[in-house]
């Protein structure tokens, strides 16, 4: 009679989930020239200049405006290297992040 005990082999799976996606938000200011703020959207989020014109009108009718959405680290980076790029000629210009529901 065989005496051997066999235990079942148990395998643990990693769930690997898909990274939390946040939205790149263009606050409209009454300060920033258009053609400037279309030049920072075709730079730095690399649109097109009718895709960079719509966003930005969209922006100043609305107040703010979805530009993009990526992953935290790249709209976090996107929005401050955006902002920067305002602030360097001494503009208001703002982009903020925040999760995407």
């Amino acid at each position: 009679m065989n005496d051997a005990v066999t235990k079942p082999k148990t395998r643990t799976k990693t769930k690997v989930e898909r990274p939390k996606l946040h939205k790149v938000i263009l606050v409209n200011d009454d300060y920033t020239p258009r053609e400037f703020v279309t030049r920072v959207l075709k730079a730095e989020f690399r649109m097109t200049e009718d895709q960079a014109y719509k966003v930005m009108i969209t922006a100043h009718k609305l107040g703010a405006c979805v530009v993009a959405v990526f992953t935290k680290d790249v709209a976090e980076t996107k929005a401050t290297r955006a902002t920067d790029a305002g602030r360097a000629k001494g503009y208001p210009l703002l982009f903020t992040t925040e999760p995407e529901e």
